[in-house]
């Protein structure tokens, strides 16, 4: 397999780097988020991230599949209790979005756009999704954020999915998947101390530089159709999509809500 993610390796590079975070490399699960929840129920501690090299049952948002190929992409979950009880985490996930678009600029991507409420795009097609489930615990909100990313063979996960994605060598990032994994683990650790402080209001001008569709007209769908239509105007403070129409601008959160171009 090219490019493998060797746990111990990664280990001993992430505790070099002061970070709290501590790694597990796993070669099959069906689903790091699913087994992640599971062991949150039961006390894993805070700051666990699992990685796996062949999810059976990846999943994301609205529990669509997720497609991944052994040693082109990465997909892992990370643990995070905050010490407080957060409101719905409508905004975590687009804070998560900044932080891992910075951490591939960082890296040499560029032309990375973010599109409401979970989605890394390059070049108008997909190269990253998030999938973050939360639960109270006592005083606390924990939260499982899951990341898949394709680093390299878009054609074949294209081939694969039918779908029209985009992969991190198509954006200009070179580094191997370890590094790539390193470098957004730390991020993912700045960004979630300081959104557990101050939420997503001060990251959100980084979004809204980098919103996919700012300015265009849009579709939010539902199950049962189209549940409203207007012209993006970005995110609220609090991780709402704005749609502005008819000379008013209408909140919008992600739950079961999906985004189209009009």
């Amino acid at each position: 397999m090219p490019d493998p993610v060797n746990g111990e390796v990664l280990s001993g590079c992430i505790l070099r780097s002061a970070s709290r975070i501590q790694v597990q490399v796993l070669d099959q699960c069906p689903s790091t988020n699913a087994l992640l929840l599971e062991r949150a129920r039961a006390g894993e501690p805070h700051a666990t991230a699992i990685v796996c090299e062949n999810q059976t049952a990846g999943r994301g948002r609205q529990g669509n599949a997720w497609i991944s190929i052994p040693g082109a992409c990465l997909t892992f979950s990370l643990l995070w209790r905050f010490q407080t009880r957060l409101p719905a985490p409508a905004s975590l996930g687009l804070a998560v979005g900044v932080a891992l678009a910075e951490a591939l600029v960082a890296l040499g991507a560029h032309g990375i756009q973010l599109k409401w409420p979970n989605d890394l795009m390059f070049d108008g097609r997909k190269v990253c999704g998030i999938l973050i489930e939360a639960f109270h615990e006592e005083d606390m909100t924990v939260a499982v954020i899951g990341i898949g990313l394709n680093v390299s063979h878009g054609e074949s996960i294209r081939g694969l999915t039918g779908l029209d994605v985009a992969d991190l060598r198509e954006a200009g990032v070179q580094a191997g998947r370890k590094g790539i994994l390193i470098a957004l683990l730390e991020a993912l650790e700045r960004a979630l101390d300081r959104y557990g402080i101050e939420g997503f209001a001060p990251v959100r001008k980084q979004w809204l530089i980098r919103d996919a569709w700012q300015g265009r007209r849009l579709r939010l769908c539902n199950a049962q159709g189209v549940a409203a239509e207007g012209i993006a105007a970005g995110v609220g403070e609090d991780g709402a999509l704005l749609l502005q129409s008819e000379g008013t601008v209408s909140a919008y959160y992600s739950g079961e809500l999906s985004l189209r171009p009009a």
